[in-house]
């Protein structure tokens, strides 16, 4: 079989920018017509993804690490309002800069790719809508896996594509657009229009921590919260997911940490607090607990998550919470659980705090949600 002709570099560049995907016109644009890319998908260089949509990727997304991962990606939080940007707290900025495992790196590329699959689908009045739009705007907490899905901004008997959804424009609905000199500009629906449409479909953990997510990152802050309900009621899904808007608190660090919390709500035992300090007998804060529950005598019940991502294989990180583990044993009037994100699969979060605390704090009243 022949080889494929090299591609030009400012076509790769661009794949990369659109998490390794590319549409039809954009390789016409740069010299590369259906024949160079029939050939690139007979070599099994290209797979085909939807009609007009080629990934660069050879490699089933299903199967890919994060080695196989664009690294010049168009980044979250690009919008064309930078004065929003320039806004956000410090503590948003370092969130929105932290560290990331090789199983965030993974997960983001795996859920921005479907939503650039819907945009390029559709083309440039395509609108990345719910999921897909929080996506591209670096929320937190969604499912690794999303179905893109898009909307456009004049009615449309078009069907849906190749597992492609393509949503009603929501009326009053408002965009913004993501881009940078690479991509041009894309529009999604605004941060609130995104939440209102993504939540109701989503599992309770799941449509909790993306709340958690969004005030954390500034994305939206409470009053834009209780304007993406507003936009949400109505929809299907929604009567059971009313708890999540009140319930949202940006002190939650992580999707993990949200799940837990709503299994603990689902048990009545909600935390009284997120982000304990813990100070040692020294009066010096040695740490800060996820989430932590007053007991009797000024003492308290502390629970820690763990990211299974974050710390398999990383000796440095698993030495640094042992260390933290032994300060919180030794710390007065802590008492310390511990969990990880297979707890969080298996659901037992919740349970094992309450037995906890049944088992010290029988007088407790449980809090029905």
């Amino acid at each position: 079989m022949r080889v494929p002709a090299e591609l030009p570099t400012s076509l790769l560049a661009l794949a990369a920018v659109q998490e390794g995907l590319l549409s039809a016109q954009q390789c016409e644009r740069h010299d590369v017509g259906r024949s160079r890319r029939a050939g690139w998908l007979r070599a099994g260089r290209w797979r085909a993804v939807a009609r007009g949509v080629v990934d660069t990727i050879a490699l089933p997304p299903e199967r890919r690490t994060v080695h196989d991962v664009p690294r010049t990606p168009v980044p979250p939080w690009v919008l064309t309002d930078v004065d929003a940007a320039a806004r956000r707290s410090s503590r948003a900025t370092a969130a929105v800069h932290r560290d990331r495992s090789d199983g965030d790196l993974l997960f983001d590329h795996l859920r921005r790719r479907s939503a650039w699959v819907g945009l390029l689908a559709f083309g440039p009045e395509a609108i990345a809508v719910g999921a897909c739009a929080l996506a591209l705007l670096g929320v937190e907490g969604l499912p690794p896996s999303i179905r893109p899905e898009v909307a456009l901004p004049a009615a449309s008997n078009r069907p849906d594509r190749a597992g492609i959804r393509l949503r009603q424009f929501d009326d009053g609905m408002t965009t913004v657009a993501v881009s940078d000199r690479r991509t041009g500009p894309w529009q999604l629906a605004a941060p609130e229009w995104a939440i209102a449409q993504a939540v109701p479909e989503l599992s309770m953990e799941h449509g909790l921590a993306v709340l958690d997510s969004a005030l954390r990152l500034e994305v939206v802050d409470r009053a834009g919260v209780a304007r993406a309900h507003d936009h949400a009621r109505g929809r299907r899904g929604i009567a059971r997911r009313h708890e999540l808007w009140d319930r949202a608190d940006p002190d939650a660090a992580s999707w993990i940490e949200s799940a837990a919390r709503w299994q603990c709500i689902e048990e009545g035992v909600p935390p009284d607090i997120l982000q304990l300090p813990v100070s040692g007998r020294s009066g010096r804060v040695v740490g800060v607990g996820d989430m932590a529950w007053r007991l009797d005598g000024g003492k308290w019940l502390v629970a820690e998550l763990d990211g299974f991502e974050w710390h398999e294989g990383d000796v440095r990180s698993e030495r640094r919470d042992r260390d933290r583990d032994n300060d919180f044993a030794a710390a007065p009037g802590i008492q310390l659980l511990r969990f990880d994100a297979r707890h969080v699969r298996e659901r037992t979060v919740g349970r094992r705090v309450r037995d906890f605390l049944a088992h010290t704090a029988p007088n407790m009243q449980l809090r029905t949600f």
